[in-house]
């Protein structure tokens, strides 16, 4: 082990009283491998917020990397007061591995073409432009999962000031599935009408049946009609068998596993 030269590293860690840094990199990893001329990592903590610690600024982590010399480093840290737990994300740039889970809205940004499966995560809301830096940063982005309960706060004030033309429209060049879980109807709303996001033909959704039908006005809506023609509405088989109106309102639908 001593003699390692290169090192790819993922790694997730719970319950530490510490978030991983630059400074335990350095003391348990590289200093142990002195042969070691190429390092890349991907390592998130998390810490219940049960578990006490002093919770370090993304500034206070990226000290730690002062004087790394293996590639850019990039931290993202998040306080989820809600869901009574917060995380650190450190890993080397450019980032090396297909998936890139739980971004929040302190996502750094950068550009990710390995990138293929993105999940995102938050207590704060995602709006429009949020979803705008996500496309530019994960260019061939296949799949996309959403969890967030918050609804959008600009949504609100545009429809006030019926802003709504003045929204860039957001091209998936290669999205072909998509999942709402504990998502706020807000978001598949994002998706389903054509006046924000253009969709591909034959995209995979996978959404609980009240919400579609909230957001489609029980599949009657016209301003979602477009993308839900290109759509794969897949259903669980524990739902009753699916009306004829809700399919004739998708290019197909399908019973489909949620969890594969």
């Amino acid at each position: 082990m001593s003699n390692l030269e290169k090192l790819h590293l993922y790694l997730n860690v719970i319950d530490r009283q510490t978030f991983i840094d630059g400074d335990d990199l350095k003391t348990n990893i590289i200093n142990n491998l002195l042969r070691l001329n190429s390092f890349t990592f991907n390592i998130r903590s998390f810490n219940s917020r049960y578990n006490q610690i002093d919770l370090p600024s993304n500034e206070d982590i990226q000290k730690t990397f002062k004087d790394f010399k293996y590639n850019k480093i990039i931290s993202c840290v998040d306080d989820f007061q809600k869901s009574r737990y917060n995380q650190c994300h450190i890993y080397s740039y450019p980032y090396e591995w297909k998936c890139y889970n739980k971004i929040t809205n302190n996502f750094p940004g950068g550009l990710f073409k390995c990138v293929n499966e993105v999940s995102l995560f938050d207590e704060r809301p995602f709006e429009h432009e949020f979803f705008l830096q996500i496309q530019k940063s994960f260019p061939f982005m296949k799949k996309l999962t959403i969890t967030n309960r918050k609804a959008q706060m600009n949504k609100r004030r545009r429809k006030s000031k019926n802003d709504d033309e003045n929204l860039s429209i957001i091209n998936y060049y290669h999205l072909t599935e998509l999942r709402f879980f504990r998502a706020h109807e807000d978001y598949l709303e994002e998706f389903l009408l054509a006046t924000k996001t253009s969709l591909l033909n034959n995209v995979y959704l996978f959404v609980g049946r009240d919400l579609l039908e909230k957001v489609t006005d029980n599949c009657t809506r016209d301003a979602t009609r477009l993308n839900c023609s290109k759509i794969i509405y897949c259903y669980s088989k524990y739902d009753t068998q699916l009306e004829e109106h809700i399919k004739d309102y998708f290019f197909h639908t399908d019973i489909r596993s949620w969890f594969t």
